[in-house]
């Protein structure tokens, strides 16, 4: 008998995400009984410190699992039992498995990362890149992209602490100097094979660029991890350069592929997945 699975996404302003959709989708293609819901901070009026009650929750209502988005993907880590050495390893958690009594945190965002960095821009220049953001999310990325290759990474972010804590957490894993704090941006652009934003400015409720228009050229490669709108201003500007682009719904499909395979124990189509999403966006 197949499994049952009940799951959901915690974060705020989560309720144009896809996620629940490709999920549900997926599991009624495999004959599962799959059922995805979203507990969304902001109408419900809670913050992060909600967290404790709402995992109790979902434990007492037998979930299987969570999905963990902004902001709660590292202020989640101290109320889990386990954490996988990916996660360990990264700082920061987007999925939560509940499995004999324990709480288990795992992070796919950094595979779901590298998975559509590889099929899309795996023969781009890479020695030195700029990253803007260093949060949760920003932590799976920084991972993936020393992983594959990039030399140099400027990481920057509005809160300069979390940028250095972000650079001492790279350094462990893969050796001092290859992640640095940026401080100058126009310098460190002017350098710069490739791009990537991970925070959450260019999303339909926090509309902008992190980086001005007037920093871009044609050369860079710029890829964003935001997909509702997925092309947001960043990668509207870039395209009219003629800059090669990779949009943010790569890495929603590729960690949820991940993220279902943890959930459901079976393996996900991930090629029907990626169709699923690109029709939801036509």
């Amino acid at each position: 008998m197949k499994p049952r699975i009940l799951a959901a996404l915690i974060g705020t302003g989560i309720q144009a995400s896809r996620t629940p959709a490709l999920h549900e989708q997926e599991g009624d293609a495999q004959g599962l009984r799959y059922l995805y819901r979203l507990i969304d901070l902001e109408p419900l009026h809670l913050d992060i410190n909600a967290l404790p009650d709402l995992l109790r929750a979902a434990e007492l209502m037998h979930f299987t699992g969570l999905n963990i988005t902004y902001p709660c993907k590292q202020a989640i880590l101290p109320l889990l039992d386990e954490l996988s050495d990916e996660a360990r390893g990264i700082g920061a958690v987007n999925t939560v498995v509940f499995k004999d009594g324990k709480r288990i945190g795992h992070n796919t965002d950094c595979l779901g990362f590298a998975e559509g960095f590889r099929r899309n821009l795996n023969d781009v220049a890479r020695q030195r890149v700029v990253q803007m953001g260093a949060g949760g999310a920003g932590a799976a990325v920084a991972h993936a992209l020393l992983a594959e290759g990039v030399e140099h990474l400027s990481i920057f972010d509005v809160d300069a602490a979390r940028a250095q804590g972000l650079v001492d957490n790279l350094a462990q894993r893969f050796g001092s100097g290859r992640a640095q704090v940026g401080n100058d941006l126009e310098n460190a652009m002017a350098e710069a094979d490739g791009l990537v934003n991970t925070t959450p400015m260019g999303m339909a409720k926090l509309p902008g660029t992190p980086v001005p228009a007037a920093l871009l050229r044609a050369e860079l490669w710029v890829a964003e991890i935001v997909y509702f709108p997925l092309e947001t201003e960043l990668l509207r500007n870039a395209r009219a350069l003629g800059c090669r682009t990779l949009d943010g719904g790569n890495m929603a499909v590729f960690q949820a592929v991940k993220a279902f395979e943890l959930f459901s124990g079976e393996a996900p189509d991930a090629q029907r997945m990626l169709e699923h999403f690109h029709s939801m966006n036509t």
